[in-house]
């Protein structure tokens, strides 16, 4: 039966399960008498709520702790082991596979490496299906187990009513290709269990936001810096983040050419990529044969020599104008939105770290109107190289609490054309 505002006692017994499970993951071990004022619910409702949730697994007692002259109160946790997520980044240098149970600890994780530019659809959706399976058998981890699998990758992500999460990932080649529906045709995953795909610098943000350097802030922008840049905006009215195409912003007039085939984007002067091949057409010496990882580490090692020998003047000078127009980025980011927190993150931005921040800070605040600079902090990420492959299993977590703590629906079942079509143009001809 439907109240007047249209609300349902089963939505408000979900609405109750959410808040209680919401505390717990976040603020707990909390006791009983201290969920009434973290949730605002009633002692009544608090203990209606709890018993459900004990009764189907979900919480757990954690001790107890003395009261003002009264029985000790039992403390209460979520129950790690009473879900399973997996979350995949489909990077830029590898795919990324891992298991976590319910408090995001990992369990077990699997990595594909990626040969340069080299980002064949087949060969994606290979790499995660065999990655789900590995980690679920190195767990011993049934897959109808699972509370959902979410995927962060490069691109626009849209999600669509006959063909799910469709991705548009220009710089890498992907024109509209339906990931969730070839990932569906043999996946290791039974239907039951969600496929949760979004962009991998919104996945980012999300981790950050929710365990990271962002937890507090109503209003962040978290960079991911990587071969390329991408961002994520957080705002109240997009508390679970909105991706921005921010690497495609024009930095130059008739400047270089990106790798999304447009010219001065800012990805063509402060991606690694685009920051590599700079030090090699400047006559540096970038290692042959080595991943852009390894060329990166050794382009810092040439510009800051830890042994006292003299620094690669080419190096030096790339790095430096690099954190120039990184700045200068993070200052278009400034002015439009005002962000309380600016943090970055992705390897390339966790490698150039604390050498590189400095700069880039002193470049934001210049380029940027005085009001909203003084207002904002420029700072890493602290959940390090695997905070996509987090954040992209928040997306299953995050649905998981919504529907207050219930296990999935039944995935969709897409018409059969869509998922036709989608098997077709992947077959080889």
């Amino acid at each position: 039966m439907a109240g007047r505002n249209g609300r349902t006692v089963r939505d408000l017994r979900r609405a109750n399960r959410t808040a209680v499970l919401q505390r717990l993951y976040f603020d707990g071990p909390l006791s009983r008498f201290e969920l009434g004022p973290a949730t605002g619910l009633s002692s009544g409702s608090v203990s209606n709520v709890v018993a459900d949730l004990v009764a189907d697994g979900l919480v757990e007692e954690a001790g107890s702790v003395d009261s003002d002259g009264g029985r000790p109160r039992t403390l209460l946790r979520v129950a790690p082991a009473s879900g399973h997520m997996i979350g995949v980044d489909v990077g830029e240098t590898r795919v990324r596979v891992e298991l976590f149970d319910l408090t995001l600890t990992e369990l077990a994780r699997a990595e594909r490496p990626l040969a340069p530019q080299r980002h064949d659809v087949d060969v994606i959706v290979g790499h995660v299906r065999d990655g789900i399976a590995e980690v679920l058998a190195t767990a011993g981890l049934p897959p109808e187990r699972l509370l959902g699998a979410g995927i962060g990758v490069p691109g626009i992500v849209e999600h669509t009513a006959d063909r799910g999460a469709v991705v548009h990932g220009q710089t890498i080649g992907w024109d509209a290709v339906p990931l969730e529906a070839l990932l569906r045709a043999g996946s290791p995953l039974p239907d039951t269990v969600p496929c949760l795909i979004d962009n991998g610098a919104k996945t980012l943000g999300q981790a950050e936001m929710w365990f990271g350097a962002g937890r507090g802030a109503r209003n962040a922008v978290v960079v991911l810096f990587g071969s390329g840049v991408g961002a994520s905006l957080v705002t109240p009215e997009a508390e679970q983040g909105r991706a921005v195409e921010w690497g495609h912003l024009t930095v130059r007039v008739r400047g270089r050419r990106c790798r999304c085939g447009a010219l001065g984007c800012l990805e063509a002067y402060a991606g690694a990529e685009s920051l590599l091949a700079r030090w090699r057409e400047e006559g540096g010496r970038v290692p042959e044969g080595t991943d852009e990882e390894t060329a990166l580490t050794a382009m810092l090692a040439s510009a800051y020599p830890a042994d006292g020998a003299a620094a690669d003047p080419v190096a030096l000078a790339v790095l430096e104008e690099t954190a120039e127009y990184l700045g200068a980025g993070l200052s278009d980011l400034i002015n439009l939105f005002q962000p309380e927190r600016i943090l970055i993150g992705g390897w390339a931005g966790l490698q150039l770290g604390a050498r590189f921040l400095p700069a880039v800070r002193r470049h934001a605040v210049s380029y940027a109107l005085r009001h909203p600079a003084r207002k904002v902090t420029v700072d890493l990420g602290r959940l390090g190289p695997d905070a996509v492959t987090v954040g992209a299993a928040i997306l299953p977590l995050a649905d998981f609490f919504a529907r207050g703590g219930r296990r999935p629906e039944p995935a969709p079942e897409y018409p059969v054309p869509a998922w036709r079509t989608a098997l077709e143009e992947r077959a080889p001809h």
